[in-house]
């Protein structure tokens, strides 16, 4: 084995029961480079290098040639990887929210991996706890070593698992979707800190993503997997200006893109002075401190058939606009909805109002109830607000739906857990678009989806639109998609908005220094050349 190989994978293959989700995966690793594993969701990427380090559950059979430096892997005890995985393989997760646990501080969660591998506790840990905190360039970090993680931010969450990842030096650094749910500026920071992490203690690095755009400005060399069978190898410009696998070249293909459907300009809504601030709790023996403004005072409008597209980063306000237009969170200020004033009315006469806005949120797994049929979650706001149709025109209407969504009609009969990610975002477009709403708010609907899935999610948005000549409040921080869906942006900073206009000269020239970060952050001047 050359000197410099790190981690040799040969002919590693991975089965549950009778199905085969890896065939015969060969790759190597380098010490001091990164290579990029990407693919669709269940091409094999993150079971690859779960099963590389036997972190398999006991029904997966893995076979092939595992070899880390020296040491075969094939060969271990379940001590010997005790020893090994969190001291010389480091391992960073897609979601720290859940990697993360709840009741333990970070001292003490980074405290954990010292102990067990170099036996540090007391003053010595947490000395060696606040040096990683710096190394990864988190703030304050006597403050933070006793924070909880519901207190820290996506950002901070996954700077916290990188401390805890490195913090024995590791010789391989497993990185699984580290920025999947992060902010475009966000993405670049964290990987800017493995990329020198990596350069600083020499390690490899493996780093396993769904988005071309990050492979292409931060990986040495790429592994395309299809099905659990390598597509293709090879040093990335190489790979991406000259791919040889036909499913490459539909992975690089996917970026979303062409224009928005054409616009009407009739009003549909709009909104004048409007904000949003929370009041914050009183401490014993002090006075209450002022309200938290989450959106400052601003003005907006959409036209019939138009696609707004509000754009920033986590804590911008994005979400929180969205949910006071909808009068879902209390705000000041007008919101008018087709000549009428929505901030007047309240209770019932609200309520009937809704069918006429809808929403589409993030996570199509969390905001479907998984007890429910989904033909009971589409038709449930229809029997609500039609309640005089009977079971079988309720019945035609939610059949008539999923074909327009494009899913096949016995969807009807499962429930969420049977279906993809891409395909539950279709059933939660489904639910919205039964009652014929003349808006729909999208909030964040890409942002878990592959890039593949991504664009046909937004072809099929687009066709809608012009079918039905639906208005889109676009939330998102994907520059990439909003540019492919939306007519005008809006550029939300710590509530306030710092840029607006149309979606080709913001994002082609943006004036102001917060929308060019976001614009240079996302790389969409460099995917276009």
């Amino acid at each position: 084995m050359p000197h410099d190989t790190l981690l040799r994978l040969d002919e590693l293959s991975i089965a549950f029961d009778d199905v085969t989700v890896v065939d015969r995966l060969s790759l190597e690793i380098h010490r001091g480079e990164t290579l990029a594993l990407v693919g669709e969701s269940g091409s094999g990427k993150s079971v690859s290098a779960l099963g590389a380090m036997n972190l398999l559950p006991p029904n997966a059979r893995v076979s092939g040639g595992r070899v880390l430096g020296d040491t075969d892997l094939t060969r271990m005890t379940s001590r010997d990887w005790q020893g090994l995985r969190g001291n010389r393989v480091g391992f960073i997760f897609q979601e720290p929210t859940t990697s993360l646990n709840p009741l333990h501080t970070v001292a003490r969660q980074i405290g954990e991996t010292l102990r067990l591998h170099q036996g540090l506790s007391g003053r010595a840990a947490r000395a060696r706890c606040r040096e990683l905190l710096e190394q990864v360039k988190l703030p304050r970090p006597d403050e933070l070593l006793d924070a909880w993680p519901h207190q820290l931010s996506g950002g901070q969450r996954q700077r916290v698992m990188i401390a805890m990842a490195i913090a024995n030096n590791p010789e391989l650094l497993i990185a699984d979707e580290p920025t999947t749910a992060l902010d475009v500026t966000v993405q670049q920071e964290i990987l800017a800190l493995l990329a020198e992490l990596r350069d600083h203690h020499g390690m490899g690095m493996l780093f396993i993503t769904h988005d071309l755009n990050l492979v292409r400005r931060h990986a040495d060399r790429v592994c395309v997997l299809y099905q659990g069978q390598e597509q293709e190898t090879g040093p990335v410009a190489d790979v991406f200006n000259q791919p040889r696998s036909a499913y490459t070249r539909t992975l690089l293909d996917a970026e979303p893109e062409g224009r928005p459907v054409s616009a009407g300009s009739q009003p549909l809504l709009s909104a004048e002075h409007l904000s949003v601030a929370f009041s914050r709790p009183k401490r014993l023996f002090s006075r209450r401190p002022p309200p938290f403004v989450a959106v400052q005072p601003l003005s907006l409008r959409l036209a019939k058939g138009e696609t707004l597209g509000i754009v920033g980063e986590s804590g911008s306000g994005k979400t929180t606009l969205a949910m006071a237009l909808l009068r879902l969170v209390p705000s000041q200020g007008e919101v008018v909805f087709l000549d009428e004033r929505l901030d007047r009315l309240s209770g019932n006469d609200l309520r009937l109002r809704r069918r006429r806005f809808q929403v589409v949120f993030q996570d199509p797994y969390g905001s479907l109830s998984p007890r429910m049929p989904v033909s009971e979650i589409i038709s449930e706001g229809l029997r609500f607000h039609q309640p005089e149709l009977s079971n079988n025109e309720v019945e035609q209407r939610v059949q008539a739906t999923l074909k327009e969504v494009g899913l096949p009609a016995d969807c009807a009969a499962r429930y969420p857990h049977e279906f993809s990610g891409g395909q539950r975002q279709r059933i939660a477009v489904a639910r919205a678009i039964i009652l014929e709403p003349e808006m729909v708010v999208l909030d964040e609907p890409t942002s878990a989806l592959d890039r593949t899935v991504q664009k046909q999610l937004v072809e099929l948005l687009r066709d809608l639109q012009a079918r039905r000549g639906l208005s889109y409040l676009f939330i998102s921080h994907d520059l990439a998609v909003v540019r492919a869906v939306a007519h005008r942006v809006m550029v939300l900073k710590e509530g306030e908005v710092v840029e607006e206009g149309s979606c080709e000269q913001v994002l082609a020239a943006p004036r102001h220094p917060y929308t060019q970060a976001l614009v240079a952050a996302a790389g969409l001047n460099e995917a276009a050349s």
